[in-house]
């Protein structure tokens, strides 16, 4: 019988570039922009910087950049450091289907492989799109049990997207995209306990360079039981549990339609915190616009998204930035008093402002008694005289968990709003214009030379 890994490896390799709906090359350049951007912020924070100054790290020569900064080094490093800073903000995109983020599982480590490669862009988004696939039909098949379980699918299941994109733009064959992923699932980790801390985007970092080192090491001959997802002691049995998957929702439809043309439900962040976190944002800022809400007159605020939503999210008293981001009562405190949520909003002591700190102590959040979708949520606000308002979103109507799909002129100023941490303004629009054009790009070398810097990392 045809392992599995063997059956996902065939449907890896079946796809060609005429094949890609228009939506997902649109929705692949939009991807790229706003991964890219995040990178270039998150490569300035604190959690990458500790990680390149461990000894060794980035220490190899080599023609691949780490974003923003002027220091090249080998594919494997760039993608570690390149995957931390991709989420070290949690402001990358998302997609409902995997419960995740999938760029950061992509962007980060293909980029590095196309430069040692010398590869174009057509190449470069075939391998992006084969990759979103594979970890989101993954995902399918052992969801909502891995999610809850306490697995952070952006790591354990996302790294099987990033072996899927790295054997496509290295043209290995089915035997050997097989034999990576055995190799991977013994790689897959990452705990949602470790939500909130700089670890969280080190699953992220991790599992991009360890999705990469697989596929190099199957491609040279290394060995892996190609048995490894559905063996007694393997990925499925192991990390979901025997009865709490469903093999044929792996396998069945691929590309028909394709996830990151829509079916996967993905999403740009318009906010830098947790996607959990993001409905509720959105309809506390909807409410304090539309009622004018002065936070000194709000008495009492219920915030009730789906459960799911719940057990990395319900944290009263964040005690640092990265903790407030998975703070429901610090996020719906900050949309209903700023009517909005920024990158300043989770730097240095913002998350102390007292103003913040006195509103959170009215805010109450518990699970909603019947939201029939997973990204639902109900905001309901009371103020002085009474008077209550009430905001409740079911479940997006358009697409992904983050809401509706950015104009060009809003990714623009998220992407500008974040790599200028980076980069200098005159870099910023010839970046931007050649990211949405990736696939005409012929070497991706002439692409990440638009995003170095001259300051050394």
């Amino acid at each position: 019988m045809t392992t599995l890994a063997t059956q996902i490896a065939e449907r890896i390799h079946a796809l060609r570039f005429e094949d890609i709906s228009s939506a997902a090359l649109d929705w692949t350049a939009s991807a790229f922009v706003d991964t890219v951007g995040v990178t270039l912020a998150g490569i300035v924070e604190q959690a990458p910087g500790i990680l390149m100054r461990v000894p060794g790290i980035a220490a190899a020569k080599g023609p691949s950049l780490i974003l923003g900064t002027s220091r090249r080094t080998s594919a494997l490093d760039a993608a570690l450091v390149n995957g931390i800073a991709a989420h070290a903000l949690d402001y990358d995109d998302v997609a409902g289907s995997l419960g995740g983020h999938p760029s950061a599982m992509l962007v980060p480590m293909l980029l590095p492989l196309a430069e040692m490669l010398g590869r174009p862009g057509r190449e470069v988004v075939l391998a992006y799109v084969v990759g979103f696939e594979t970890m989101c039909r993954i995902a399918r098949g052992v969801h909502h049990h891995h999610y809850e379980k306490g697995w952070h699918p952006t790591a354990t299941l996302g790294i099987f997207g990033t072996v899927a994109a790295a054997s496509r733009l290295l043209g290995m064959d089915i035997e050997r995209t097989a034999v990576a992923l055995g190799i991977a699932t013994s790689f897959a980790a990452g705990l949602k306990a470790n939500f909130g801390t700089m670890t969280k985007p080190l699953h992220v970092g991790h599992a991009v360079r360890d999705g990469l080192f697989a596929a190099l090491l199957a491609e040279g001959g290394f060995t892996a039981n190609p048995s490894a997802f559905e063996h007694k002691q393997g990925f499925l049995d192991v990390f979901n549990g025997p009865g709490t998957y469903d093999e044929a929702r792996i396998l069945d439809e691929w590309y028909d339609p394709l996830e990151c043309g829509g079916a996967g439900d993905p999403g740009l962040k318009p906010y830098p915190c947790c996607g959990s976190t993001h409905p509720s944002i959105g309809q506390a800022i909807a409410l304090s616009r539309r009622h004018d809400l002065a936070p000194e007159k709000i008495t009492r605020v219920i915030v009730m998204p789906h459960a799911r939503r719940l057990p990395h999210t319900n944290n009263p008293n964040p005690r640092t930035p990265l903790a407030a981001k998975f703070s429901l009562q610090y996020c719906v405190a900050r949309a209903l008093a700023n009517r909005c949520v920024k990158l300043a909003h989770f730097e240095g002591d913002a998350p102390f402002d007292p103003a913040i700190r006195a509103l959170m102590q009215k805010i109450e959040v518990k699970p909603h008694p019947d939201m029939p979708e997973d990204w639902g949520t109900e905001v309901i606000v009371e103020v002085g005289d009474g008077v209550r308002f009430a905001a409740r979103l079911d479940d997006y109507p358009s697409r992904g968990p983050a809401g509706d799909p950015m104009t060009h002129a809003e990714l623009w100023s998220k992407f500008a709003d974040c790599a200028t941490r980076s980069l200098r303004r005159e870099q910023l629009s010839p970046a931007f214009e050649t990211l949405m054009d990736i696939a005409a790009v012929e070497n991706v070398s002439d692409l990440t030379r638009l995003l170095e810097t001259g300051v050394p990392a």
